[in-house]
């Protein structure tokens, strides 16, 4: 079932995007030092890395992970706006992925399309099984986000689905939001 929400998701943005002015590509996303454009080729190069790629990018960066992310991103940015939204909607069908569980794929297109569309003023409605499989996720895992541990010694409880889980002081609101502050600020 997660591909399915991952092509979804992934299509659901490229619409959003596809009026977008040229002057608005460049807005700065929620991600730290990139523009929204930036992080869409981000996207681009997760939906085409596979493992065997991303390994080899490792080991050209020398595991420096900071590092290997740029490289990816400027394969992927494109000689302007619509040629970086061309090469995003050519993966959107993709089942490529580096070695990461493919709930992880989902998080990243959920969280990094929020990324994207908040700073534009873009609101999205996602299907509230995608927030809650994409919530259960990172209450679990510090795999690729710290998010397990960000929210250590809290209980999370959402509004609006079933996600539950964690002990401590609670935290309430809507699966999204959720999702967001375990996440925190992207750096991709």
């Amino acid at each position: 079932m997660t591909w399915p929400q991952i092509h979804t998701e992934r299509a659901a943005l490229a619409e959003d995007l596809a009026t977008l002015s040229d002057a608005l590509w460049s807005t700065p996303s929620l991600c730290d030092g990139l523009s929204v454009r930036e992080v869409l080729a981000h996207l681009t190069a997760a939906a085409s890395l596979t493992p065997l790629r991303w390994m080899a990018g490792v080991l050209r960066c020398r595991f420096d992970f900071d590092r290997q992310v740029a490289m990816r991103l400027a394969e992927h940015l494109g000689d302007d706006s619509a040629d970086t939204l061309a090469r995003f909607r050519r993966v959107i069908g993709s089942t490529i992925k580096p070695p990461l569980p493919v709930v992880a794929m989902l998080g990243e297109t959920v969280v990094h399309g929020e990324d994207i569309r908040r700073p534009l003023g873009i609101r999205h409605d996602y299907p509230i099984e995608t927030l809650t499989a994409v919530a259960r996720y990172y209450l679990g895992s510090d795999l690729v986000v710290l998010a397990k541990g960000r929210v250590r010694g809290l209980a999370l409880a959402a509004t609006d689905s079933d996600f539950s889980g964690g002990s401590g002081p609670l935290v309430s609101g809507p699966t999204l939001a959720l999702i967001m502050a375990m996440t925190g600020p992207s750096t991709t």
